[in-house]
């Protein structure tokens, strides 16, 4: 087994993503779903991807652990364009994910449907989940954890590893009775 770090790394510092409009993103973040904008940094630099100065605006969202989402964008459309990656065909499984209260779940569900945004809501068992989608594509997920949490994690906890190995070897069966049905 591999030797892991002494201290693993205290808490996510920033989650980054590069969008085409910086006012629609702090719309989508802070007027919807009511995370604050806690700074923008505008900086220029020399760009060897373009080889020439660019001008780039980097904005933060402050979470309550002290992490952030970042947003990167350019003054220049063509490193905006290379920095674009082709989405995947099936875009459910490419996201970030958020812990949340019951409480700010359900306050996330009425901004979302008051606005009019779709939403998505799906039981795991182990947690529930509603998934909204900002104005660049980013899908966001917004998870609430069930009372026995700590029970759940402590069993995936003790056979991890075991899970892994069986799942490698081609044994494919579902060790998740929590679940109520088969969305993802």
């Amino acid at each position: 087994m591999a030797e892991l770090l002494s201290r693993p790394p205290e808490r996510l510092h920033h989650h980054a993503y590069v969008v085409k409009d910086q006012e629609k993103n702090r719309h989508f973040f802070e007027d919807l779903l009511g995370i604050p904008l806690t700074a923008t940094w505008c900086e220029r630099h020399f760009s060897p991807w373009v080889n020439r100065e660019v001008a780039f605006c980097h904005t933060f969202y402050t979470l309550g652990d002290g992490s952030a989402l970042a947003f990167f964008a350019f003054a220049d459309d063509e490193v905006y364009r290379k920095c674009q990656a082709p989405p995947p065909e099936i875009r459910n499984f490419d996201h970030i994910a958020f812990k949340v209260d019951n409480v700010t779940y359900h306050e996330l569900v009425a901004r979302l449907k008051a606005a009019d945004e779709p939403v998505r809501e799906t039981d795991h068992g182990y947690c529930k989940s509603i998934y909204c989608t900002s104005p660049d594509g980013l899908i966001i997920e917004f998870t609430a954890d069930p009372p026995d949490a700590d029970r759940i994690a402590a069993l995936r906890k003790a056979d991890a590893h075991a899970e892994l190995a069986r799942w490698m070897v081609g044994d494919h069966r579902t060790n998740n009775n929590l679940r109520t049905h088969e969305a993802v």
